[in-house]
């Protein structure tokens, strides 16, 4: 186990190309961090930097205290695994995990040692003698995984190491390299783009746009308190619905906004006064947005098109002008159909504001409105009446 500290580092490919910009981040012993980004984010740059596969254009990098920025890759003690297997195919499974082991001339007692140990961890002892050819995809980044294992490093590091499984095996490896950390206690820093694999796999979530860090936190930190409108929609499958709004009334409890539709709504979010009368925008997610009749509902929808996927139901519904269509998530099988027009409300409880740079507003807990819970009363909640047309109000 390791900690690891990065100050400041940076990462310029010539006198303007910046990759990296000038990330501050402490990964604690022990600790499974996930970085998160879009492609072209930075996010293999800054992995490969750490690995020591990359140099580094300015800032320290610390392992244990330790300054590392001139160390080769074996010298830091890390052991990473590619998103490709990189097996040699003429070796069989014991000769490929052995084989950096060799390279590092440990003796043949020590090495043999090393491999079974984690051929057991990660029930590959009766694969030992057969080929790559001979393995599923699945088995085959078990074996690039057991190969950094028997390094015994001081720090793994994973770089989109699923991506080329199919769904069922990416689901499978999953829960492996998180039965993995909980085995060994190892440090873990793990790249990927798919933020499922980030919100099920981590202990800390880096966020990572532009060669920037945009947050860091648990899961859940993330999906319920995003620091600005690119977490908010980054973080969370569907995204996070956004509606243009007008701050009326700031506040240090609550805050009131107006729509795009000319309706009010307060929410339990804090605002400077310097902040009213500015542009801002509401957020909300799918799950949160909730279904009421078109006869007593304050908005009116058309469905675009429907999700079904058996156990829940997406409904995308007609936002007009005002961008992307938004998407309501109902727990149930649905008989809405595209065309039809439903009704729906905004909970002010589960609301957001981003002001006009697309930073959040600080939450303080509490809400105006109770949160309905199933199988609980529900609270009564008076509805404004509805302006009906083909597109949201």
């Amino acid at each position: 186990m390791a900690q690891l500290t990065l100050d400041k580092l940076n990462k310029r490919y010539g006198e303007s190309a910046q990759v990296i910009k000038s990330i501050d981040l402490q990964v604690n012993s022990g600790e499974f961090i996930v970085i998160v980004g879009p492609s072209g984010c930075g996010k293999s740059t800054l992995l490969r930097m750490i690995a020591g596969l990359e140099d580094i254009s300015g800032g320290g990098m610390y392992i244990d205290g330790a300054y590392v920025n001139d160390d080769t890759p074996s010298e830091r003690g890390i052991g990473m695994v590619f998103q490709s297997y990189a097996l040699y195919p003429h070796m069989n499974v014991y000769e490929n995990m052995a084989f950096g082991l060799r390279l590092a001339k440990l003796p043949a007692d020590e090495i043999a040692r090393r491999v079974e140990e984690s051929a057991r961890i990660l029930q590959l002892e009766p694969l030992l003698k057969r080929k790559p050819k001979d393995l599923s995809g699945g088995q085959r980044q078990r074996v690039a995984i057991g190969r950094a294992i028997a390094r015994e490093p001081k720090l793994f590091l994973f770089d989109e190491p699923l991506s080329n499984l199919d769904a069922a095996l990416r689901v499978q490896m999953r829960m492996e390299i998180a039965a993995l950390h909980r085995r060994l206690g190892s440090t873990i820093i793990y790249v990927t783009h798919d933020q499922v694999e980030a919100m099920t796999l981590a202990q800390r979530i880096v966020v990572l746009n532009r060669g920037n860090i945009e947050q860091v936190g648990t899961p859940l930190e993330l999906y319920d308190h995003p620091a600005n409108e690119f977490v908010a929609q980054f973080i969370g499958s569907p995204k996070m619905n956004l509606m243009p709004a007008t701050l009326l009334t700031a506040g240090a409890t609550e805050s009131v906004v107006r729509l795009w539709n000319g309706k009010e709504l307060t929410v339990p979010i804090p605002t400077p006064a310097s902040a009213e009368g500015t542009k801002v925008k509401l957020g909300i997610r799918p799950e949160h947005i909730e279904w009421g009749s078109v006869a007593d509902a304050p908005y009116l929808a058309d469905v675009l098109f429907v999700e079904h996927m058996g156990n829940e139901t997406y409904h995308y519904l007609d936002s007009g002008n005002l961008g992307e269509p938004w998407v309501v998530r109902n727990p149930h099988r649905s008989a809405v159909a595209p065309g039809d027009t439903v009704g729906y409300l905004l909970p002010p409880e589960h609301c957001h504001l981003f002001d006009d740079s697309g930073k959040s507003f600080e939450r303080r807990g509490g809400g105006a409105v109770a949160m309905r819970v199933p199988g609980m009363d529900a609270p009564a909640i008076s509805f404004a009446e509805p302006m009906r047309t083909n597109v949201i109000h």
